[in-house]
C-alpha cells in the first residue's frame, strides 16, 4: 500500500502525558451519528462496516490510534477484500475522517522514549472524533427531516381520502398518490399538502336541503310531544320524500338543463338519456354516474344532474356534489320533490 507521509505532531500524548480517549459511549453515539447521516458524505453501508471494525480496536485510555494491521481489520470486518479496505481508507482520509501517521517500514506500532515521550505509528480516528459535533447535528438533522416528511405524508393520505370519498376518479388525488411511491423532499410534500387542502376547501359544500324544525326545550315533555305529533302528521299527508317529481315539473323547474336538450324531454327516456350526456360536461366521470345509477336509481340520479346543474351558482365542485348525494353520507338527505319545490319558491320570490 502507498502511504502518503504525514507529519507527526508533538502532542500530549508524544511528551508523555497520557491522553484519555473520547468515552466509548460518545464514540459510538458519533458512529451512530455518522451512519445515519452517511449519504451526506456519499458513504456506503461497508465503509460503515470498515469503520465500526477500526473502532472496536481502540481501548479506553489507550488514544485514538488504531495499530491493527490490515489483516486483522479485513477478519473483523468480515473477510473482505484487503483491496476494498484499502480503498475505503483512503476514502475517509479524503473525508478528513482519518490520517495516516506512518512508520519508516509501515508497520503500526506506538514507540516511548526514556523520558517517557512516545509516537504512535497507525490509523488515527482523532480526525472523526473532533468532528463529533459536526455529525451528531448532520444525523439530527437529517432524522427531524425524515420526521417531517412522514408527517406531512400522513396529513397528505388523510386529506386524499376525503377527496376520495367525494369524488373516487377525482385526477388530483390518483396524480398525488402515484408521485407518493417516490421519496420526496420536505418542500415537495408540504406543496402538494397545500393543493390537497385547497381541493378539499373546494369540494366542502354542504348540500343545500330544509332545514330540520327544532323542538322547543323549555316548556316541558307534553309541548315536545306535541310538537313531535304535529310534525308527524304534516308529513303523514305530504307523498313519500322519495317520491319520483313528473318530468314536466323536473323540465319546468331545471330550466338550465332543460335547455340544452337538442329535442323536448316528453318522458323519463328522454330526461335519463340527456342526464347522461349532461354529467361528463359537469366533471363526472361515466363509472361514478353508473353508479349512483345501481344505488339510487336511474331517475334519482337523473334528478341530481338536472337539480345541480340548476343550482349550480350556488356550488363549487359539481361533481364532489353529485357524489355526496348519490353514492356519499348525504344520500339519506337527497329528496328530489322537496328540492324542486323550494326551487320552485325561489323562483316565484325573484320573479
Amino acid at each position: 500500500m502507498a502511504f502518503t507521509k504525514l507529519s507527526v505532531q508533538t502532542s500530549d500524548e508524544d511528551k508523555g502525558i497520557p491522553v484519555a480517549s473520547t468515552p466509548e459511549t460518545d464514540i459510538w453515539a458519533v458512529f451512530r451519528a455518522l451512519r445515519d447521516a452517511r449519504s451526506l458524505f456519499g458513504l456506503r453501508p461497508g465503509h460503515v462496516q470498515t469503520l465500526q471494525a477500526m473502532l472496536s480496536f481502540l481501548r479506553p485510555g489507550h488514544g485514538d490510534t488504531v495499530f491493527a494491521s490490515n489483516d486483522q481489520i479485513c477478519r473483523r470486518i468480515g473477510g473482505i477484500d484487503e483491496r476494498t479496505l484499502r480503498r475505503h481508507i483512503d476514502r475517509f482520509v479524503e473525508l478528513g475522517l482519518m490520517a495516516r501517521h506512518d512508520s519508516p517500514n509501515r508497520k503500526r506500532y506506538r514507540v516511548k522514549s526514556s523520558g517517557g515521550q512516545s509516537i504512535s505509528y497507525g490509523l488515527s480516528l482523532t480526525p472523526f472524533l473532533a468532528r463529533a459535533d459536526e455529525l451528531l447535528a448532520a444525523a439530527q438533522e437529517m432524522e427531524n427531516s425524515r420526521r417531517d416528511r412522514v408527517f406531512l405524508r400522513k396529513q397528505i393520505l388523510t386529506r386524499l381520502a376525503q377527496l376520495d370519498e367525494f369524488d373516487p376518479e377525482n385526477e388530483l388525488s390518483v396524480h398525488v398518490r402515484r408521485v407518493l411511491r417516490r421519496k420526496l423532499s420536505v418542500a415537495e410534500y408540504r406543496a402538494f399538502l397545500d393543493e390537497v387542502k385547497a381541493q378539499c376547501e373546494q369540494m366542502s359544500t354542504a348540500v343545500d336541503l330544509p332545514k330540520a324544525t327544532k323542538l322547543p326545550a323549555n316548556d316541558g315533555q307534553t309541548v315536545r310531544h306535541q310538537s313531535k305529533s304535529k310534525k308527524e302528521q304534516k308529513d303523514s299527508e305530504r307523498p313519500s320524500d322519495k317520491t319520483i317529481p313528473p318530468v314536466e315539473q323536473l323540465t319546468s323547474v331545471c330550466e338550465q338543463a332543460a335547455s340544452f336538450a337538442p329535442t323536448p324531454l316528453r318522458n323519463w327516456h328522454d330526461v335519463e338519456r340527456h342526464a347522461r350526456t349532461l354529467a361528463p360536461m359537469m366533471g363526472i366521470h361515466e363509472s361514478t354516474f353508473d353508479k349512483a345509477t345501481a344505488k339510487v336509481g336511474s331517475k334519482n340520479a337523473s334528478c341530481a344532474i338536472f337539480i345541480i346543474l340548476q343550482m349550480s351558482n350556488g356550488i363549487r365542485h359539481l361533481a364532489a356534489y353529485f357524489h355526496s348525494i348519490t353514492l356519499g353520507r348525504r344520500e339519506s338527505d337527497f329528496h328530489p320533490t322537496l328540492l324542486l319545490e323550494r326551487l320552485s319558491r325561489s323562483d316565484q320570490a325573484n320573479a
